[in-house]
């Protein structure tokens, strides 16, 4: 907290530091002998240099500069951003037990009773990622044959999409949740034929589970390892959506040690009141920027809780949970506005992005709504009427081409025909002309830019031929420049970031093929060779 409060009374409003500041005084690159691709309708001709964290047209000659040789099939690309996910979430998904990829309830419950086995008893048994639309019974999981597996231990298993999770026995009696529980609102306790939990329990209703805190040295390790996950897979910056006081304090600290090297675009979660109240700041360097909020709309689809106008397909008269209320969405939007704050809320069915536009509308700010650059993450399905709202109220969609890819198997029978297309709408919103940022929502999905690649490119699943919404398709420049300048732009930093061109900040991915021209497939397995930022190499993939 000291932390925040040091940087924040240093920094408050100087949102110009970024290009001013060098990510490394004294450090210089020269990039040789590689394409480069601008993001641009300018050619680089010759070798890339930078110097004091930027882009120059001036060959760096210092002693100590560091040559980097490359040949004409290596890549460079401005360097690639996620514009939504969760670091903590991901350094937790790769230290807790991971469920991601199981093919059977029985597949999750084995790999419980194995985490279990190493622990003492009465501890705690989490971890994330099971998907019950990858089971052959796509039903919802119960938690008797996880209770009988793990008997000694409270177990709590969040969904893939963290909108839903289950719980064993233990875990629900410490919940307090019986047959005679309510649901609260903007949640669902689901249950069986005789009224009993099945420990499923969607949205709000996660709340009563008495998982342990993180105290402060493990928010710090999950940090780090998801720090070095992103700049392994050739990510220069992250839109890190929902951020506590906490684990805010906890990266400001880690920057201040000089261990943090990922540039970050904080979302402070919608109810550190107190930080948003402060406005916008970053650190000297800019890696650490801190001025956009996260909100909620409504829930999953893959869990139901997407707010839809019309019920379900498969599940009559069910329309989904509204986490937030509209009224609660525009006082968050409008004490945003007031405080310089660039609000992103997490909206996935159409009456929920409907509810959404509806509370942006109301904002009163100088300037105009369009100047906060407000977003809504996912914005997954639209209405007829609201997709040129979008464009008229100024309002961002921050989409995840590989939500497409991961829905498909089931996503149509949630959805029916019709609302099938208007969703997962990328390229109606270029036909706008709306900048798209791109993201990943790890670790709800792959952390690996590429994946996204391959998805907002061809529409397919990894290995299949099967394309849903195939006239979505992007060609493979607008979907760098999602990962890249419309990421950019969807931060307020597109006169440093996005592209490459001189006195721009020296940013940069570096893959062993052209992203433009390889085939479809070769877009999964490109190699990352470097990940530069600030023109400092903190990732080098040659020879791994």
């Amino acid at each position: 907290m000291r932390s925040i409060a040091r940087a924040a009374a240093a920094f408050l409003s100087s949102l110009a530091v970024v290009a001013q500041q060098p990510a490394r005084p004294g450090a210089e690159l020269h990039i040789r002998g590689a394409t480069v691709w601008t993001g641009t309708n300018q050619l680089w001709g010759g070798d890339l240099d930078a110097r004091y964290g930027k882009i120059t047209r001036t060959r760096t000659s210092h002693d100590g500069a560091l040559a980097v040789d490359l040949g004409p099939e290596a890549f460079v690309v401005p360097g690639l951003q996620d514009a939504h996910g969760h670091l903590l979430g991901l350094g937790g998904a790769l230290v807790e037990v991971d469920l991601v990829g199981t093919r059977s309830y029985a597949d999750v419950i084995d790999k419980a009773k194995a985490a279990a086995a190493k622990l003492p008893k009465g501890s705690w048994v989490v971890g994330r990622g099971w998907d019950q639309n990858d089971w052959p019974e796509t039903t919802m999981p119960a938690h008797r044959a996880l209770s009988a597996a793990v008997p000694d231990h409270p177990v709590w298993l969040v969904r893939v999409d963290g909108h839903a999770g289950l719980a064993n026995s233990q875990a629900l009696q410490l919940a307090g949740i019986g047959k005679d529980t309510e649901s609260p609102a903007g949640g669902e306790i689901l249950r069986d034929s005789e009224g009993l939990p099945t420990g499923v329990l969607v949205d709000a209703a996660m709340a009563a589970v008495p998982e342990p805190a993180l105290d402060v040295a493990q928010v710090r390790e999950r940090l780090l390892v998801a720090h070095d996950e992103c700049l392994r897979h050739g990510l220069t910056c992250v839109h890190d959506a929902g951020v506590s006081r906490a684990v805010l304090d906890a990266m400001v600290a880690l920057h201040g040690e000089g261990r943090w090297g990922l540039r970050t675009y904080v979302m402070l979660a919608a109810g550190e009141r107190e930080l948003i109240a402060r406005g916008p700041w970053q650190t000297p360097d800019g890696l650490i920027t801190v001025r956009a909020v996260k909100g909620y709309a409504d829930g999953a689809l893959g869990s139901r809780g997407a707010v839809l106008l019309e019920p379900y397909a498969d599940r009559p008269a069910w329309k989904g949970l509204f986490l937030t209320p509209e009224k609660g969405i525009a006082e968050l939007a409008q004490r945003c506005a007031e405080h310089g704050m660039q609000l992103c809320t997490h909206a996935i069915g159409d009456a929920a992005n409907r509810a959404v536009l509806d509370a942006y509308a109301a904002v009163q700010c100088d300037g105009g709504l369009a100047s906060r650059r407000f977003r809504v993450e996912h914005a997954q399905v639209i209405a007829e009427d609201d997709f040129a709202r979008f464009r008229s109220l100024g309002v961002l969609p921050s989409m995840q081409p590989t939500h497409l890819t991961s829905d498909m198997p089931w996503a149509p029978q949630r959805l029916g025909p019709a609302r099938t297309l208007r969703a997962y709408a990328y390229r109606r919103f270029h036909a706008l002309g709306l900048p798209v940022p791109f993201g990943s929502d790890f670790p709800v999905e792959s952390v690996d830019p590429r994946k996204g690649f391959y998805a907002a490119a061809t529409t397919r699943a990894e290995g299949g031929d099967v394309e849903l919404r195939p006239d979505q398709k992007l060609s493979r420049a607008e979907v760098i420049r999602g990962f890249t300048a419309h990421a950019a732009y969807g931060m307020f930093a597109e006169n440093v970031l996005g592209t490459i061109e001189a006195d721009k900040l020296a940013d940069f991915t570096v893959f062993d093929r052209s992203l433009l021209t390889c085939s479809d497939a070769e877009l999964l397995t490109a190699k990352v060779l470097l990940t530069v930022i600030g023109g400092r190499v903190v990732y080098d993939g040659r020879g791994r």
